[in-house]
């Protein structure tokens, strides 16, 4: 196929919603001798009907026979929409429609044409509820001329008669429509986003000529045209429908989706990226992790770009790991050993200079072992909205059309470039055994050098693992579930932005709460609230390094407020600045099908008064672990307090971000009464005077939540004043310490959340109406605050045993998502989620401590 037609074909297939139209005869069916007898391929029908079934899409057939022929002889499904008489018949009740003036006409005008065909031999009329056609197919030439002159001249002249010609047909109408004013109505009946049409008759002209924008219009056969693109015959049409149909079917419901927990996270600090247990890299962001993915194939399927490295017989890998207390991860196959791993520019010098010029992150990639690998590498920027061109030189592949430098250094592989749907992609196959048992592949940002790094490839490695060993062998880790709290660790470590002090909520965007489902949300941001308790649970493991680095950036966002800290949002972006307006990116199908793919998130325009309990929490448990307090962090408490005293008795959103209107969240109160109650410790503990203000405040903080947030008929604390519905956030009551273990206020509540909100190994946050279609998984960070509550109240069996349950979700490496689906026993959510891996982190040290008691 035409590669630009292909192209177009791949742009259309992603539009939101899609119109396709076709003629008939010509298009779906060749052209025969006797009309009667135009069958359509069988290619045609079963591309049609296979489209027409798939969401979001729109298919018609508009054609110059009468409806009632068309219909019987395509024997097309009611899903298509079938327009007759080039527009002139949308039903077949049509003809009822026309006026007596027309209709008078129309009974003349068949009187007349009847009289032009008997003087005619071979002349053949189709009657049409509003329109005749005079058919010259067969006819001897001097005999067809001389009837299409007798209709121009006579019939064709009248009054209220609009006039089409075909291949060796005219028409003659009583209505004044054609092919692109059929069209035309059909996209706006349809709300058609882009149409496809295909044709081969001069009458297809007219639909031709209404395209516009997105459209695509296809001629078939010689002659000259106003659509784009050409094919030669009806079957070749066929094939650019099948085309259409698998492009749009993958945009529709995502490709072959790896399960989400099966995906394993690399990171360097400034950036992160996600590969899958083929060792495909099928998420990577740069410069920073909420910039644009120059790899989203997680949510756009190949199309969006990946990085793919495999043995080229293929089969499935032996397994996947990570390198002990590292972030490198190998893939295994018989012979080969794929080791990826983030990078970070060179420091040191060698005695040979710098060891590399210039650049910043790098992904590196190891392949290992004695047989053939196959490499296909398939940048593309901006969410692959950006069309790439790859330049291969001696040493690599430079990008070439991204605002940002990128050079793939590749000593000694032999690149194809092929280009498919306006991209380009490499490709190569490398024999092992015949390099030496090793290539290296190393992805540089920032950079378009392609010069030899001077120090050997495993003393990179070494030195890139190093720190990340020296960090693991420096905490404090937990008996139980020793080696996964590790890896809870690593992961949260890898969430922090290192420039900044940030830490992401997730590494990713738009992974689904359902699958097929909109609740997609972009998470690669800062949350304060998520941040905090990210970096509490390092400080519970004997790292205060991340704490302190997000301290001093709030500080920062505090002091941007203008001295207004009542006035933060919830979440910034790693630099600690306002995020952008919401967008989707309509082109992307989204993970399995799931879709809108976000960017952004509106949470940021909430009111979240909770997030303040977090900040003072992790401050007043770095000053325990440290002994003392630093100015920076006196004066995030002393507005932290401060806003809190401004704004507590205010309703607000809540800490699950549903988009409906503010109410008097529980779980909100509470995290504002710690707030004061954390600040009051600090004051306490490392040198403040009292503040008998702050105790007044927390106490009246506390009584107007013990009162308003009991409900008595759910006969405990639920989601907020007045409301009966339960939310699993309200188990903080008594987690955050505003109740005792044994108060009977806090048993029944962990009673009635346990009742309703858990299933098997998963808690729900909640069953009330948000406002959203759809349904969600069980929230991990939801699971671990009832093993918390479990163990505060008494209960350590059940707490083992659903902690337990929680380990055995986790992906083979150990990493979790948002969410767990108990029914389809699969992770939903973005991938890795730092609460799900705190909550895994602080319910180990809860069942260790414990243990030792």
């Amino acid at each position: 196929m035409d590669p630009e037609l292909r192209a177009a074909i791949g742009r259309i297939a992603r539009v939101p919603q899609l119109l396709v139209a076709c003629d008939y005869d010509g298009t779906l069916a060749p052209i025969v001798e006797d009309p009667s007898k135009a069958v359509p391929l069988p290619e045609s029908v079963a591309a049609v009907r296979a489209l027409a079934s798939l969401p979001q899409t729109s298919v018609a057939v508009v054609s110059g026979r009468a409806l009632r022929d068309l219909a019987t002889l395509s024997r097309l499904p009611s899903e298509v929409h079938l327009v007759g008489s080039h527009g002139s018949e949308f039903d077949i009740g049509f003809v009822e429609r026309l006026t007596p003036e027309l209709i008078a006409v129309r009974h003349r005008l068949r009187n007349e044409l009847r009289e032009i065909a008997a003087a005619h031999p071979g002349v053949r009329l189709e009657r049409k509820p509003a329109s005749v056609a005079v058919h010259t197919r067969g006819v001897d030439p001097q005999i067809a001329a001389a009837a299409i002159e007798a209709v121009r001249s006579g019939p064709a002249t009248w009054d209220d008669v609009t006039v089409t010609q075909g291949k060796e047909v005219i028409e003659l109408s009583v209505v004044a429509t054609h092919k692109g004013t059929a069209v035309d109505q059909l996209r706006t009946q349809l709300a058609a986003s882009a149409v496809l049409f295909i044709g081969d008759d001069v009458t297809d002209e007219n639909a031709f000529g209404n395209l516009h924008g997105p459209d695509v219009g296809i001629k078939i056969g010689p002659g000259d045209t106003q659509a784009d693109y050409r094919v030669a015959e009806p079957i070749e049409a066929a094939r650019a429908l099948g085309l259409l149909l698998e492009t749009r079917r993958h945009w529709l419901f995502g490709e072959r989706a790896v399960p989400i927990e099966r995906h394993s996270m690399l990171a360097n600090g400034r950036t992160v990226a996600l590969v899958t247990p083929e060792a495909k890299i099928t998420w990577l962001c740069h410069p920073k992790p909420d910039s644009a993915a120059i790899f989203a194939d997680l949510v756009g399927g190949s199309p969006a770009g990946h990085f793919t490295v495999g043995p080229q017989r293929g089969g499935i890998p032996l397994g996947q790991r990570y390198r002990s207390n590292t972030m490198t991860v190998e893939t295994r196959w018989s012979g080969l050993t794929v080791t990826d791993w983030l990078d970070l520019p060179a420091k040191e010098t060698t005695p040979d200079g710098p060891a590399i010029v210039t650049g910043d992150s790098s992904l590196v990639r190891v392949l290992s072992g004695t047989g053939r690998a196959r490499i296909e590498f398939a940048p593309r920027p901006e969410f692959g909205q950006v069309a790439v061109q790859l330049q291969p030189l001696d040493d690599g592949l430079l990008v070439l059309g991204s605002n940002e430098p990128v050079a793939l250094y590749s000593p000694g592989v032999e690149w194809e470039v092929t280009s498919d749907a306006g991209y380009e992609t490499a490709k190569a196959v490398v024999d092992l055994s015949a390099a030496g048992g090793q290539v290296v592949l190393e992805l540089r940002f920032g950079t378009q050098s392609l010069e030899h790094h001077r120090v050997p490839i495993h003393e990179r490695q070494a030195a890139a693992e190093q720190p990340w060993k020296d960090w693991v062998a420096s905490l404090r880790l937990p008996a139980t579930a020793r080696d996964l709290v590790a890896r809870s660790a690593l992961t949260l470590r890898g969430l922090c932005h290192e420039p900044t002090g940030s830490i992401l909520a997730a590494a990713t965007t738009s992974l689904p709460e359902e699958l097929g489902g909109v609740r997609n949300w972009d998470y690669r941001y800062c949350w304060l609230r998520d941040a905090a308790m990210t970096a509490r649970a390092l400080v519970d493991l004997g790292s205060t390094e991340e704490a302190e680095g997000l301290l001093r950036w709030v500080d920062g966002v505090i002091d941007r407020t203008g001295g207004h800290p009542e006035r933060l949002h919830p979440l910034y972006t790693v630099d600690g600045y306002e995020l952008g307006a919401e967008a989707v990116i309509d082109t992307l199908p989204g993970y399995a099908g799931s879709r809108p793919v976000r960017v952004g998130n509106l949470a940021n325009h909430q009111l979240q008064l909770d997030v303040f309990g977090p900040v003072a929490d992790l401050i007043a448990a770095v000053a325990d672990a440290r002994g003392s307090v630093r100015d920076d962090e006196w004066r995030v408490l002393e507005n932290m307090v401060e806003a809190v005293r401004r704004r507590w008795h205010e309703p607000d959103h809540g800490i699950w971000e549903a988009r409906l209107p503010p109410r008097h969240h529980v779980f909100s109160k509470v995290m504002l009464w710690m707030t004061v109650d954390r600040a009051l410790h600090v004051v306490r503990q490392h040198g403040g005077e009292d503040r008998p203000e702050w105790v007044e405040l927390r106490d009246r903080i506390a009584d107007n939540v013990l009162e308003h947030g009991w409900h008595p008929e759910a006969e405990a604390y639920s989601v907020a004043y007045g409301y009966e519905e339960m939310d699993a956030s309200s188990l903080w009551i008594g987690i955050s310490g505003l109740l005792a273990g044994d108060d009977p206020r806090f048993l029944s509540t962990v009673l009635k959340i346990e009742a309703e909100l858990r299933s098997g190994p998963v808690v729900y946050r909640y069953h009330w109406d948000d406002g959203l279609p759809g349904r969600e998984g069980g929230f991990h960070i939801c699971t671990a605050w009832l093993i918390e509550a479990y163990l505060r109240t008494g209960r350590r069996t059940d707490a083992e045993e659903l902690f337990a349950q929680m380990v055995d979700t986790a992906g083979p490496t150990g990493l979790l998502p948002e969410q767990y689906d108990p029914l389809a026993e699969r992770g939903l959510g973005n991938h890795p989620q730092a609460y799900s891996h705190l909550g895994l982190i602080r319910c180990a040290l809860m069942l260790d401590n414990m243990l030792k008691q």
